[in-house]
C-alpha cells in the first residue's frame, strides 16, 4: 500500500484528490495539510510515502515545505502540483529536494501513474518541460568544482560518466540506452551507481548537478 500525504491550502482540491486516491487498492491517503508547516508535521508523523504538494500556500510555502521535508531525512518523495510549467516555485521545489512534478491539470491516469513511479523510487517531471526546465537551471554560472565533488567525480567509471552527461541532458532510460547501444536493465544499474556515488536523491537532481557544476551545457 502506497501511503500518500496531499498538502494544498485549497479544500476542493484536496478533497477531489482523496476522492480520485481511495478509488485505488494500492493507494491510501494518511493525511491532509492546508499549509507547508502542517505538510512538514505530517510527513514526520504520518510516514508518507509520497507527498502531493502544492507550491503556493499561505505560511510556509511548499519550496520550504520540501526543503524542510527533504532536510529531516524522510524517505518521502516530494511530488509538486503545480498550475504553471515553468512557475520559478517549480524551479526552487526542484532545489529544494522534489522529486518531480504535474501539473494539476494533469490527467488522473498520468498523476497515478506519477505517484506509483515516485514510490518505486523513480523521479518524474512532466514530459513536456523537462528540457525547458534543466536549461532554466544552465543558466547560472556552474560552481566551481570543490575538492568532495572533484573526488565524486573521480570514483565514477568512464561509462558512469557518460551516463551523468545524458542525464544532465534530461534523457530516459529508454534514450540512454539507445545511445550508448546498452540493456535498460544495465542503464538502470549504472544509473542507481551515479546517484549512489554523488550522494544524490534521483535522477533529476543528477542532471541539477551536471548543470551546477558544468559539465553540461544548454543548447542555444
Amino acid at each position: 500500500m502506497i501511503r500518500v500525504l496531499l498538502a494544498d491550502d485549497e479544500d476542493l482540491m484536496r478533497a477531489g484528490l482523496r476522492m480520485m486516491l481511495e478509488t485505488q487498492p494500492d493507494l491510501t491517503v494518511v493525511g491532509e495539510a492546508a499549509d507547508g508547516a502542517e505538510a512538514v508535521r505530517l510527513a514526520g508523523a504520518a510516514a508518507p510515502d509520497v507527498v502531493l504538494m502544492d507550491v503556493r500556500m499561505p505560511g510556509v510555502d511548499g519550496v520550504e515545505a520540501t526543503r524542510a521535508i527533504v532536510a529531516s531525512g524522510s524517505p518521502a518523495a516530494v511530488l509538486v502540483l503545480t498550475t504553471f510549467e515553468l512557475d520559478e516555485y517549480v524551479f526552487a521545489a526542484i532545489r529544494a529536494g522534489a522529486a518531480g512534478f504535474l501539473l494539476k491539470r494533469t490527467p488522473p491516469e498520468q498523476l497515478l501513474a506519477g505517484i506509483r513511479t515516485l514510490a518505486g523510487g523513480e523521479a518524474i517531471l512532466g514530459p513536456s518541460v523537462t528540457k525547458r526546465l534543466l536549461a532554466e537551471f544552465a543558466r547560472a554560472a556552474p560552481a566551481p568544482h570543490s575538492e568532495q565533488v572533484r573526488r565524486a567525480l573521480g570514483r565514477l567509471t568512464a561509462r558512469e560518466h557518460e551516463v551523468l552527461l545524458l542525464l544532465g541532458r534530461g534523457l530516459s532510460n529508454a534514450e540512454i540506452s539507445l545511445r550508448l547501444h546498452i540493456g535498460e536493465t544495465t542503464t538502470k544499474t549504472h544509473v542507481k551507481r551515479v546517484l549512489d556515488k554523488l550522494g544524490l536523491r534521483d535522477r533529476v537532481h543528477a542532471a541539477v548537478f551536471a548543470f551546477d557544476h558544468g559539465l553540461v551545457r544548454a543548447a542555444p
